[in-house]
């Protein structure tokens, strides 16, 4: 399952999420999205769980949960159109 997350604080590092989201299932990969010019994050990411079940567990799980002072806002990621 591919998870969106969105308002990721600017300084938060991809490890954290990932272990955040540990704490649910195996993850398969973490990206947070990068502004290609300076390299700075653009607040938003991706996590790659394999098990659709503890995927839907951590969406529901972290969805408005607060990290580094920002409610993150989580959902399964669509395709863009």
């Amino acid at each position: 399952m591919n998870i969106f997350i969105g308002n990721l604080n600017y300084r938060l590092q991809v490890e954290t999420l990932e272990q955040l989201f540990a704490e649910y299932g195996h993850v398969d990969s973490v990206k947070i999205i990068t502004d290609r010019e300076t390299g700075r994050s653009k607040g938003f990411g991706f996590v790659e769980m394999p098990n659709d079940s503890e995927g839907e567990a951590a969406i529901e799980g972290l969805n408005g949960s607060e990290v580094m002072d920002r409610a993150m806002v989580v959902n399964q990621a669509r395709p863009r159109e």
